[in-house]
């Protein structure tokens, strides 16, 4: 009988397990932009720590393990900018990213202050684009930031509107 995946807050002790799955995760970014020096590769337990302190994470786990994770914040302007949605390797492609979307949306749209939802993702991220697009996400911005990576933000209004866009 296998286990079933489980979606909850994170917890102080998960940072690590979230750190070493962000580092396997963004193996595959990486080697597609031939750029082994982005952000998540190089962030610092600290940092993580810090990152989650400011805003909300939430983890999937299969048993006691961290199969994947999404964080983000909402800022002044009413803007929940979700980040660094991971799937371990071998879980990806059985719907795991898009309920861990749902489900931090669905904690964002229950603040008050979240007006849209808004994250980012590479241009060659084909996975990512399409997982967004299927959401309801439509790009407002593309910005070159390394020879080889434009950074396609995306965005959807928060709220009612935002899940009948998704439906």
């Amino acid at each position: 009988m296998g286990m079933s995946v489980t979606i909850v807050a994170a917890s102080a002790q998960d940072a690590e397990h979230i750190l070493k799955l962000q580092y396997l995760c963004y193996q595959s970014e990486a080697e597609l932009y031939g750029d082994y020096t982005i952000e998540p590769l190089t962030q610092t337990l600290d940092d993580l720590k810090a990152e989650i302190d400011r805003g909300y994470c939430l983890v999937a786990r299969l048993g006691d393990e961290v199969v994947a994770s999404v964080r983000g914040s909402v800022d002044a302007t009413g803007t929940a900018r979700i980040a660094k949605l991971i799937v371990h390797p071998r879980l990806r492609h059985h719907g795991l990213g898009g309920r861990l979307l749902d489900a931090i949306e669905a904690h964002f749209a229950a603040e008050p202050a979240a007006k849209r939802f808004q994250l980012f993702t590479g241009h060659r991220s084909e996975g990512n684009l399409r997982l967004y697009r299927s959401r309801g996400y439509a790009t407002v911005s593309t910005e070159q930031i390394a020879p080889r990576l434009r950074l396609v933000t995306m965005e959807k209004p928060a709220g009612a509107d935002a899940y009948a866009a998704s439906a």
